[in-house]
């Protein structure tokens, strides 16, 4: 909580605030009353917190929202020519993860959607999130970051990295938005997501947009580091690696499983027995992600 909150403009949290809390860590986080307890503490000191005036003198440096507004559109435009520019881009999301399964299994509210069709654009934006993060790439929450970066670095030479860099220092927001991106990056998995990438028909297809994913993802992950002086992820949240270290082991496993159960769902082995082993490893993969659906 404490981050999201200071990270909000000056006045924008007066004495409150409202969030949402995602279905699946609710069990976590409030399951027990001293786990709760310390939750609503860290939430009700973040909120006093950001309530407090804004002191003399530290008002936003105007370079800072000047070069979020430049990476943004850099961001913008490389993750926008991969969704919307790339010939094949379309099967590769479809073959290559779990939408069209989630499609039919009925466990959302609404439709997957807004259509009976498979463009990009008339699907709703959450399971087009849940389906990337089941695969493990993750992909809305960090593709054209690392593109950005170097753009940025390219127009703007090192004064422009130590600009960054002293961003994130005395930036909330900023350090906020890489702190996500930090937690997201770190439950990729390449090698995971390569096997579902392997469901993909057209081998040439495959190969040459995975490629493509695999080097924004070293890219986006390396200016991460140079940022924020990192030499790992989630270095400055020992906690919450920890945490990732204890659960992936578990998780892993399950998205194996889940590969070759749409391999033969995909087959037209659609018994029930398949379909129901799908749902249980998509809500198995959800609570262990414990941010993606």
């Amino acid at each position: 909580f404490r981050e999201p909150d200071l990270a909000q403009p000056p006045g924008a949290v007066q004495g409150q605030i409202r969030l949402t809390e995602q279905g699946e860590v609710i069990a976590a986080k409030y399951g027990h009353p001293a786990v709760g307890r310390r939750n609503l503490e860290v939430l009700v000191a973040a909120t006093l917190e950001a309530s407090l005036p804004v002191a003399e003198g530290s008002a936003l440096d105007p370079r800072f929202p000047e070069a979020m507004d430049e990476l943004s559109e850099e961001a913008c435009r490389a993750y926008r020519d991969l969704v919307y520019g790339t010939e094949g881009f379309e099967r590769f999301f479809w073959e290559s993860t779990p939408i069209a399964e989630i499609a039919r299994l009925n466990i959302g509210s609404r439709p997957a959607s807004r259509k009976a069709s498979r463009a990009i654009t008339d699907l709703r934006a959450i399971p087009w999130v849940f389906s990337w993060s089941q695969c493990r790439l993750m992909l809305p929450g960090w593709y054209g970051f690392g593109a950005a970066v170097e753009a940025f670095e390219r127009k703007h030479g090192t004064a422009g990295l130590a600009l960054l860099r002293e961003m994130h220092a005395r930036w909330p927001t900023f350090r906020s938005l890489l702190s996500s991106m930090d937690m997201v990056l770190a439950k990729v998995d390449l090698g995971i997501a390569s096997r579902y990438a392997g469901l993909v028909g057209d081998a040439a297809l495959r190969d040459r947009i995975f490629d493509r994913l695999r080097s924004e993802c070293e890219a986006s992950i390396c200016g991460l580091r140079t940022i924020t002086g990192q030499k790992e992820l989630l270095e400055d949240n020992p906690t919450l690696r920890r945490s990732i270290q204890h659960r992936f082991p578990y998780l892993d496993p399950l998205n194996h499983l889940q590969v070759e159960l749409l391999r033969r769902y995909r087959a037209d082995d659609r018994d029930d027995a398949t379909v129901r082993s799908i749902l249980l490893t998509i809500n198995g993969i959800a609570a262990g992600l414990r941010n993606s659906g």
